[in-house]
């Protein structure tokens, strides 16, 4: 049975030729045989949440959503089924009197489809969702229930931790988690000159820090969180008080509260990860170009954040430390000369796409730019011989065709 699709900013819609809803681990694989033996398209989606095109199909979409909840906890760790909410996991989790190390932004989408397309949240010790996978179990294109972790196709590790769903459906995830602990989230505006000029010690004595850029007024809101009970340390950075904004404690609570923000306005975004020490160069280079170009038109912010590197095949953050620059635009207003003119300065500076967002590159562009990308295609075509998860905008971007 079809149904058609919208992501969440409203800029990808389709009509798939099915939808299926799997109860199980079972009805899973029973897909995935049907399809490779019909020679159909399968593609899992969680929540709509991404703008790039990597779940659209004129086969059949695949939502997990009644494969969501936690199925063991042991220790730290949790198995949690691929269709869980980051909202209702986290707070089952905390219930449980357990935590997830960070989060990103907003908490729609479900923990299969945010790790696959490496969401990430802010903070020098941290990387992006997926690096707190320690166990993959998929469902791969040949039918085959594959288990992935370090002591089980530990070579698929670095492969299905960030998979774009293309090595097959993921069914189960097990997460590193420590004990649950509260955070004190402040923001106050500064001048953005100020803010780059102590945006190392900001980083660095805050557990998590982030900042936006406003393209009309030239300020910054700088936001950071620490644990209540002090773990993480205070900032020795504070604003003085001529005339910006005094610091505000705007929540005190559980890391699946204070983390994610409401998001009820859509917007579109283009996000890049660049090499950490290269954003300064690449921020002044943006700031001058939406001043001189694009002010009169955006007037929505500038996000900078930072992620700890990591050695997962197709993390944007694999191999560096990663300082990330996204830009936001209503979705009712036009964004791709502005995200395209955005999109060339973040290639100039060694710039990897966020792979949920809006880019323009394929293959040809990316391969350069993951040292691994030859190993992933390796585990892909081992797991996906016959291209049952592949798609035309998966090809383009995995194979350049």
């Amino acid at each position: 049975m079809s149904r058609p699709f919208v992501n969440w900013s409203g800029s990808l819609a389709f009509t798939p030729f099915g939808y299926a809803e799997p109860a199980d681990e079972n009805e899973v694989r029973e897909l995935v045989l049907r399809a490779r033996e019909s020679g159909d398209t399968l593609r899992p989606v969680g929540s709509g949440h991404s703008s790039s095109p990597l779940v659209r199909t004129d086969g059949t979409l695949v939502s997990l959503h009644r494969m969501a909840g936690v199925i063991d906890k042991a220790g730290d760790r949790a198995t949690v089924r691929g269709g869980s909410r980051l909202r209702e996991l986290g707070a089952g989790l905390y219930d449980a009197g357990l935590a997830m190390d960070n989060l990103g932004d907003v908490d729609y989408q479900s923990i299969a489809g945010a790790t696959a397309t490496g969401t990430h949240g802010t903070g020098l010790g941290f990387g992006s969702l997926c690096t707190q996978v320690s166990e993959v179990r998929l469902v791969a294109g040949t039918g085959e229930v594959l288990d992935v972790s370090a002591t089980s196709n530990s070579d698929l590790l670095p492969a299905a931790r960030l998979s774009l769903g293309v090595l097959g459906v993921v069914t189960q995830l097990t997460l590193d988690l420590q004990p649950r602990y509260d955070l004190r989230r402040r923001a106050w505006c500064a001048p953005v000159e100020w803010t780059l000029d102590h945006l190392a010690d900001l980083q660095h004595t805050n557990r998590n820090m982030d900042f936006y850029w406003y393209p009309r007024s030239d300020l910054t809101q700088i936001r950071t969180m620490n644990r209540a009970d002090g773990a993480s340390g205070p900032s020795s950075t504070t604003p003085r008080s001529d005339g910006w904004y005094e610091p505000r404690e705007l929540e005190v609570g559980p890391t699946h509260r204070t983390i994610p923000q409401n998001r009820e306005l859509r917007f579109e975004e283009i996000e890049y990860m660049l090499p950490s020490e290269a954003f300064p160069a690449c921020f002044a280079e943006v700031r001058r170009r939406i001043l001189s170009r694009h002010r009169r038109t955006v007037g929505w912010r500038v996000l900078v954040r930072s992620i700890a590197a990591d050695d997962i095949w197709l993390s944007n953050a694999y191999g560096r430390p990663t300082t990330t620059i996204a830009c936001l635009q209503n979705a009712s207003l036009p964004y791709e000369e502005y995200f395209r003119d955005m999109e060339a300065v973040f290639r100039q500076y060694g710039g990897r796409p966020h792979w949920g967002k809006k880019h323009w590159l394929t293959a040809d562009d990316l391969r350069p730019l993951f040292p691994r990308w030859d190993d992933f295609q390796a585990a892909r075509c081992r797991l996906d011989p016959d291209g049952v998860f592949l798609t035309p905008d998966l090809a383009r971007l995995l194979e350049g065709t």
